[in-house]
């Protein structure tokens, strides 16, 4: 109906290339237009303003010799202002768009390492904006928006990639954990050198006052019993310490066995002993 009575509606976001007798002559916009097919008036076609996205996979190489699939996200949108360029000089326009893409990134990701490629695909993305929004403005498109969406090298080098990560965090690991184990034992040493150094302290300590009681135990049996000696008081008090002694090891429960000469001489023996290392240990005391 609508070419009988001569009119054309154009949708909105679209706008129609009208010819007449085969030359360009004007651009709808959205809206209804009369095209007088009887004066040789035709619409040579629609062409889309809406933002279009095409996805371009590249296979190239890096500098290390690794093989990696680039896979650029490119957004163009034709302008209304050029919808006649954007009709007439290109026949294939995605085409033209991955021409442009393989040729920027395989000019680009060669001179990089593969690490590099992941740090600088934003710098990539740019370089590849760049090259299409210079082209295609000639074309009447404009490039909206370019991304690198993805990177994927070779599935074993993605696994040795993921193996070296491992190992160097077990590295890292076994390190953290020797460090951990060398530092328990350094206080371990340390903790048993010090108990041992207290415990030292305590048994001199403990020799220093056994010392210091019996020669206050000899002074005042001395003096309080007139006619005692020093060496008569020292023989009776060992004699007693050494029945004490005796009376101990008897009442224990668990102890062990022991075998000692008993009677009034080795008693003397013991006493005699006992008072030569006291009177030694007396006399490094004071000086």
């Amino acid at each position: 109906m609508g070419n009988l009575l001569c009119c054309v509606q154009v949708d909105q976001s679209k706008v129609a290339i009208k010819e007449q007798f085969g030359k360009f002559e004007d651009v709808l916009e959205p809206g209804c237009h009369f095209v007088p097919w009887c004066l040789g008036s035709k619409i040579a076609g629609h062409l889309t303003l809406r933002v279009q996205q095409l996805d371009v996979s590249c296979e190239t190489k890096t500098k290390d010799n690794v093989f990696v699939n680039v896979v650029a996200s490119i957004q163009y949108r034709a302008l209304a202002e050029k919808a006649n360029d954007a009709f007439y000089k290109l026949s294939n326009t995605t085409g033209q768009i991955q021409a442009y893409v393989f040729d920027v990134i395989r000019a680009s990701v060669p001179k990089l390492n593969l690490d590099n490629v992941f740090e600088q695909k934003n710098e990539i993305a740019k370089a590849v904006e760049d090259e299409l929004e210079k082209a295609m403005s000639t074309y009447g498109y404009e490039i909206v928006q370019t991304l690198i969406v993805d990177i994927e090298p070779d599935e074993r080098v993605k696994k040795a990639m993921n193996e070296i990560n491992a190992a160097a965090r077990l590295r890292q690991a076994a390190n953290e954990k020797a460090e951990a184990e060398k530092i328990i034992q350094i206080k371990k040493a340390e903790g048993e050198a010090e108990s041992k150094y207290l415990a030292g302290l305590g048994i001199a300590r403990q020799r220093q006052a056994i010392v210091d009681g019996l020669r206050d135990s000899v002074l005042g049996f001395s003096v309080n019993v007139p006619g005692t000696t020093s060496k008569d008081v020292m023989e009776m008090i060992l004699v007693t310490q050494y029945f004490d002694t005796m009376k101990e090891i008897g009442a224990a429960n668990k102890s062990s066995a022991v075998f000692i000469p008993h009677g009034p001489g080795a008693v003397n023996d013991v006493a005699n002993q006992i008072r030569d290392g006291l009177l030694q240990a007396t006399h490094t005391a004071e000086h």
